[in-house]
């Protein structure tokens, strides 16, 4: 299972959840290694006045992409480029083209299979546990 958390500013059109999680599932199967049944997207959006850095509100688009997937799934050149085709992907469809604020990013972490756990229907699978 391979889990995105994305949060952005200002706040988005509805009509655009569905594209930022396809391109992010897309990238997800391409560079990690992820199979796309597993890939789970949550957007949350933001006011942009929630949103600072240097304690200064931003002002042009923003977005930080946490990533979590199980260890070992992806190798290092293959989440540095999933890292740079996210952010392009992102500056694309927040910004327009235009630079994201400064403080947008992403973080790909890897969990341990003894520390990850998912629903499949009615059934809870541990993973790692014999």
């Amino acid at each position: 299972m391979t889990s995105m958390h994305l949060q952005v500013a200002p706040l988005q059109n509805p009509e655009r959840y569905p594209l930022l999680a396809q391109a992010l599932t897309d990238l997800a199967e391409r560079w990690l290694g992820a199979a796309r049944e597993t890939v789970v997207v949550l957007i949350d959006d933001l006011p942009a006045a929630r949103w600072y850095v240097a304690a200064q509100p931003v002002d042009r688009p923003a977005a930080q992409l946490h990533i979590s997937l199980p260890a070992g799934q992806a190798g290092d050149g293959q989440k540095t480029e999933f890292i740079t085709q996210a952010l392009k992907a992102l500056q694309r469809q927040l910004g327009r083209g235009e630079p994201l604020a400064v403080g947008s990013g992403v973080i790909v972490r890897e969990v341990p299979p003894q520390h990850w756990g998912h629903c499949e229907g009615t059934a809870v699978q541990a993973q790692g546990v014999a």
